[in-house]
C-alpha cells in the first residue's frame, strides 16, 4: 500500500478508523510515491509482455470458427472489406476454412445485433495477418495483454506501490476467462479493456483533481465554493474510453453511470477537505456539469463516430432492414426514413442519424424479447457467475482413440482436447472473500481505495440479474475480473501493512499473502490443458472437471 504521509496533522482534522489524525488536504495531495515512474513503466511493460507471450503461444488452435467466433470473425471481415456487414451464405464457414475469403456474401447488410468497435479490431487483425484462425483471434490477444498493462497502472495509481500493481498484472494474466478470451474473436475482451482503461482515467482524474485543487488554494483553506476548473484532461480521455466500451457492447452504460456519479463525489469530497462548505451542491455544479460533458457528452459523440461504417452505407439498411419483425414488435411501425426522398449535405447525415436511431430501436428489441423463449446447452444463472456456477465450452474434440493423434488412454478410455471458458478457481473464489473484506474495510476504514472494486463489481454484475430470463453466459463476467483482482491486491496490502519494519505480523501478512498467489499460479497452471486444447486421457481430463455443473 502507499507509504503514510508522515506530516504532522493539525488541530481539529478528523481521524482515520485506526485513530490517527488526518493531515491537510493539501498535504494528502502532494504526498509523492516511494518508485521513480522509470521503474513502474518498466514492471508495467514486462507484466504485460508476458501476458502477450502466454497468449500467443499456439495461438491458432483449435483451428476451426469455434463458439461464437462464427458471427464476429466473418462480420469483421465484411466490416474491414466492405465497410458494413453482410450477410453470408449457410456454408460461409466450410469456406472459410478452406481458405476462400470472397465466395460467401450476399448483397444486403446483416441484422448484427451488437455495436461495431470490437469487429472493427478483429477485422485489423484479420487484414494484417489473413482470415484464418490467428488473423481473427490476434486482435483479441493484444487487447488481453494491454487490459493487463492497465490493470498494473490502475493497481500502482490506487495503491503507490510498484509491487502491488505487478501482482495485480500477473494476477490477471493468470486467470483463465480472460487467458481464453484473450485469444478468442470474440467482443467481450474489448469491452472488457475500455472499460478497465475507463476507470483508470475516472481514478486518475481523482488525483489529478485534488492535486489541482492543492496549487490552487495553497493555504490548505478553500472560500466560497472553491476553483473552477473547467480543463479536466483525465475525464476528456475516460469519455473516449467509455464511447470505445459502449461501441464494443452496451453493458459498460452502467459503469459510465456508476463512475460518472463517483467522479461528482470525490470531486465534491475534495472541496469539503479543503474547506468548502455545501460542498456536494456546489460541486454539482462546478464540477458535476463538466463531467457529465466530459464523461457522456464526448462518450456519445465518440459512441456515434463507431458507427461510421453504418452511417455511411445507411441506405443499404433503409432498403433492407427497415420494416422486419423487429420492427413490427408490438404495434412498432417501419422507419420512415426508409420512404423518405434521400436528403443532401447536413440533411443527408441527419437522415442517416435517425435510420441508424431506428435500427437501435429493433436491436433493443432483439436483445429484450426475441431472446425470452431460447436456451443454451451452456447458459448460466448470473447470481452464481462468481462461484463459477456454469462455464462455457467452446471448442471440443472428443472420442480420440488410443493409438491415435498421439493418445495414450489405457484400452476402453479415449482421449479429448477441449477449450473451456473458465476463470481460475482460487483466484475468483478468493477474490468474493477479498470483495467482501473490500466493502466492510470500504466503510470501516473510509478508505475510497476499497469503494473502486466493490463499485466496480456491482455494476458489471447485478444488472445481468434483470436478464435470467434468457441465455446468458458466464464470460460475460469478464467485465468483473479487474474488479476481482483489483479487490484482492487491495487486500493483500493490507495483510502485508504500510509498516516496511519486520515484525511477526507484517511476516505472517507476506506468508499468506505470498501463498495465495503461488496457490492462484499452481492453480492456473492445472487447468492450462483444458484452456489451450491440450490432449488429455478422458481420466486426465476428469481431474479438472470438479462439478458436474461445468461438463
Amino acid at each position: 500500500m502507499s507509504a503514510p504521509v508522515t506530516e504532522r496533522p493539525v488541530a481539529g482534522l478528523s481521524r482515520t478508523a485506526a485513530g490517527r489524525g488526518v493531515p491537510l488536504a493539501r498535504l494528502r495531495a502532494t504526498a509523492q510515491q516511494l518508485e521513480r515512474p522509470w521503474v513502474g513503466w518498466a514492471a508495467s511493460v514486462a507484466v504485460a509482455l508476458l501476458a502477450l507471450g502466454m497468449r500467443l503461444w499456439h495461438l491458432g488452435r483449435p483451428d476451426e470458427l469455434a463458439f461464437d467466433e462464427t458471427y464476429y470473425a466473418k462480420d469483421a471481415w465484411s466490416l474491414v472489406n466492405h465497410g458494413y456487414v453482410l450477410k453470408y451464405v449457410e456454408d460461409a464457414d466450410k469456406l472459410i476454412l478452406q481458405g476462400d475469403t470472397r465466395g460467401f456474401w450476399q448483397d444486403e447488410p446483416s441484422m448484427a445485433v451488437h455495436p461495431d468497435v470490437g469487429k472493427w479490431l478483429i477485422g485489423l487483425g484479420e487484414k494484417l495477418f489473413g482470415l484464418d484462425p490467428t488473423g481473427w483471434r490476434v486482435a483479441s490477444v493484444v487487447a488481453g495483454a494491454l487490459m493487463v498493462l492497465v490493470m498494473v497502472r490502475l493497481a500502482r495509481r490506487i495503491t503507490g506501490s510498484t509491487m502491488l500493481g505487478v501482482v495485480a498484472g500477473l494476477l490477471l494474466s493468470f486467470d483463465g476467462l480472460h487467458f481464453v478470451l484473450s485469444r478468442l474473436a470474440l467482443l467481450d475482451i474489448f469491452v472488457a479493456l475500455f472499460t478497465l482503461c475507463a476507470v483508470h482515467c475516472v481514478v486518475a482524474d481523482r488525483q489529478w483533481f485534488r492535486a489541482r485543487l492543492a496549487e490552487r488554494v495553497p493555504d490548505g483553506v478553500g472560500r466560497g465554493g472553491g476553483p473552477r476548473l473547467l480543463w479536466r484532461p483525465w475525464l476528456l480521455t475516460g469519455g473516449v474510453m467509455f464511447g470505445l466500451a459502449i461501441g464494443s457492447k452496451w453493458t459498460a452504460l452502467y459503469v459510465l453511470a456508476a463512475f460518472g456519479v463517483l467522479a461528482w463525489l470525490w470531486s465534491a469530497g475534495a472541496r469539503r477537505s479543503f474547506g468548502v462548505r455545501w460542498a456536494l451542491p456546489r460541486s454539482a455544479v462546478l464540477d458535476g456539469i463538466p463531467a457529465f460533458g466530459y464523461l457522456v457528452v464526448v462518450g456519445a459523440l465518440v459512441y456515434t463516430a463507431t458507427w461510421a461504417g453504418w452511417l455511411a452505407n445507411a441506405d443499404q439498411y433503409e432498403q433492407h432492414l427497415s420494416d422486419t419483425q423487429y420492427t413490427q414488435y408490438d404495434g412498432g411501425k417501419p422507419w420512415p426514413t426508409a420512404s423518405e426522398p434521400d436528403a443532401d449535405g447536413l440533411g443527408e447525415v441527419w437522415q442517416s442519424l435517425r435510420s441508424l436511431a431506428h435500427y437501435h430501436r429493433d436491436v433493443y428489441v432483439f436483445h429484450t424479447h426475441f431472446l425470452d423463449d431460447s436456451d443454451h446447452t451452456y447458459q448460466s444463472m448470473p447470481s452464481g457467475w462468481l462461484l463459477l456456477n456454469r462455464p462455457v465450452g467452446v471448442s471440443a474434440d472428443t472420442d480420440i482413440q488410443p493409438g491415435t493423434q498421439g493418445c495414450d488412454a489405457p484400452e476402453g478410455s479415449d482421449c479429448l482436447r477441449q477449450v473451456l471458458l473458465l476463470g481460475t478457481p482460487v483466484l475468483w473464489w478468493g477474490g468474493c472473500l477479498a470483495l467482501i473484506a473490500s466493502a466492510v474495510l470500504w466503510v470501516g476504514r473510509r478508505d475510497w481505495r476499497f469503494g473502486v472494486p466493490v463499485v466496480g463489481t456491482l455494476v458489471t454484475w447485478l444488472p445481468w440479474l434483470a436478464n435470467d430470463d434468457r441465455p446468458i453466459f458466464l464470460f460475460y463476467a469478464i467485465m468483473c475480473v479487474p474488479f476481482l483482482v483489483l479487490a484482492t491486491t487491495l487486500v493483500m496490502g493490507v495483510l502485508i501493512g504500510d509498516d516496511r519494519t519486520p515484525s511477526p505480523r507484517r511476516t505472517a501478512g507476506v506468508v499468506v499473502a505470498g501463498a495465495w498467489f503461488v496457490l492462484v499460479l499452481v492453480n492456473f497452471a492445472w487447468f492450462w490443458p483444458i484452456w489451450t486444447n491440450q490432449l488429455l486421457t478422458h481420466a486426465e481430463w476428469a481431474d479438472r472437471i470438479w462439478f458436474t455443473r461445468w461438463i
